[in-house]
């Protein structure tokens, strides 16, 4: 494995892009909207607020809002200069389960297929509690998010889900910047502040209450910031190759595809305030990610019908197994390594890969045979794995490795287009000890009084294993709770 790369310089090609630009216009929008976002003015923060959110990601927007409407003075902290968190590098989509866009496909789905396939895909490990309320309140998470301009009607399958259940916009394109965008638009009506590069340093605690944050602004001026209730969405610790090695030494040198900022700062500012952390060891590595820029590949592109092959260019797994399964089958490859394949039907539904494109690391031709001389496999070996997998498609049989989703269409219109892909650190699935009212637990699992979490910085709702695109139906289910729930306990005291 290649050497952890600099994330900033990824955190900042994600949002704004790099070189030559074709993307859409609605893509430019999103982009520039999040970063020409300036912030609250310093001279306009108070010495006191009801609910304080620390991180301006999915998680905490959501908070944020979800507080705001309870009727809570509320403001957000973010120590990066720009709002968004991993949020914005989010592609696939978010999965939900008997919401109105499956209904209105014919799709069939229950909150139970939802709970027991994330259940497996987690290896029996999640918490049933949280992954009870996740499922139960994923629909109405899809509602909520629609009320306020955030349409998230496109419907697409990831790994370890037997349905189509992940939404994404209408247009098919990334979630993660269209749900940014559309959050921001709805913190600002509400005249909720954000205040960048404020950093928070420590939970202020009285007795056993939380009542406010020190936090630093602008890497210089510190201060102390009353509150009655805090939510920490600040997210997991991808970012952190200490704190991964720490965990997980086996990930040692793995690049990663988190920001800059996901450096477990709430994880630990909460266990000094005698909260706990679970499940530390569990970190996902993310099966199709692009070595040079550590670039995150979309799992939506092998939902839409791209295959993996070996350098001998053949297939080697069923491509939407599991994230944890398609990483170590990859990385038991000679070269550690593979390609992802998949042909302009595929571009045209997924529109993410457009920004690949423009990164500069997808091999295209007009000919399958073009396209194996550029990957350097064998020709005559990679164009019977593609007609072999277009007879699979047709006869809806994948006798080699028995995939049953993501075959809606085949591989045959061209040009065709492949991807280098290893496995690279994605998801951190252990963090701090929440209930279903995400109120942050004590070793004793007695809640603390004032302090909620929500997002990627708590355990046990993914378990052992977290399936593409439920990170975003946890930061936006758990974030709104979150907010309902402090605002609730203000209003109790």
């Amino acid at each position: 494995m290649k050497k952890l790369m600099c994330i900033l310089a990824v955190i900042l090609f994600v949002i704004t892009g790099c070189g030559k630009s074709n993307t859409t216009d609605k893509d430019s929008d999103e982009k520039s909207s999040a970063t020409s976002f300036q912030g609250a003015k310093l001279d306009t923060l108070k010495d006191a607020y009801d609910v304080i959110v620390i991180g301006a990601g999915g998680g905490g927007m959501s908070a944020a809002i979800a507080a705001k409407e309870a009727g809570a003075d509320t403001v957000i902290f973010e120590k990066m200069p720009v709002v968004g968190g991993n949020t914005s590098k989010s592609s696939a989509g978010m999965n939900a389960s008997e919401t109105k866009f499956q209904k209105n496909e014919g799709i069939e789905d229950s909150n139970d297929l939802f709970y027991e396939e994330t259940l497996k895909g987690g290896k029996n490990t999640n918490d049933p509690e949280l992954l009870r309320f996740f499922v139960d309140n994923s629909s109405s998470a899809i509602d909520w998010l629609d009320s306020m301009g955030i349409t998230l009607s496109n419907l697409t399958v990831t790994g370890g889900m037997s349905v189509k259940r992940t939404h994404r916009p209408a247009d098919g394109s990334a979630v993660g910047q269209y749900l940014v965008k559309g959050l921001l638009e709805n913190v600002e009506s509400r005249q909720v502040p954000i205040f960048l590069q404020a950093e928070v340093t420590e939970l202020v605690k009285e007795g056993n209450e939380i009542v406010g944050v020190k936090v630093t602004f602008n890497g210089t001026e510190t201060k102390t910031i009353k509150a009655k209730a805090v939510i920490v969405a600040t997210g997991g610790f991808g970012a952190n190759a200490d704190m991964v090695t720490q965990y997980n030494p086996s990930l040692k040198g793995f690049v990663t595809t988190n920001q800059k900022g996901s450096t477990g700062d709430g994880i630990v500012m909460i266990e000094k305030v005698g909260g706990y952390a679970i499940d530390m060891e569990q970190i996902q590595i993310h099966p199709t990610v692009e070595q040079k820029t550590s670039y995150l590949v979309t799992e939506a592109v092998r939902g839409e019908g791209a295959i993996l092959v070996a350098q001998d260019g053949k297939r080697f797994i069923n491509e939407l197994e599991t994230r944890d399964t398609v990483s170590q089958a990859i990385i038991g490859l000679d070269d550690h390594a593979a390609y992802l394949v998949f042909d302009q039907g595929v571009k045209d539904r997924v529109k993410a890969i457009n920004t690949y494109v423009e990164a500069g690391f997808v091999l295209e031709s007009d000919t399958l045979e073009g396209l194996a001389e550029k990957m350097n496999v064998d020709k005559e070996s990679f164009t019977t794995t593609l007609e072999s997998w277009n007879q699979s498609v047709a006869s809806q049989n994948d006798t080699d490795f028995g995939r049953k989703t993501g075959m809606d269409h085949d591989l045959g219109t061209g040009p065709y287009f492949a991807i280098k892909i290893a496995p690279g650190v994605h998801h951190t699935m252990g963090g701090v000890k929440m209930n279903a009212n995400t109120e942050v637990l004590d070793q004793s699992n007695t809640p603390i009084p004032g302090l909620y979490a929500a997002g990627e910085l708590v355990g046990g709702i993914h378990g052992n294993n977290r399936i593409g695109g439920n990170a975003v139906a946890d930061i936006i289910i758990f974030g709104r709770q979150s907010g309902v729930k402090a605002a609730e306990y203000i209003k109790n005291k």
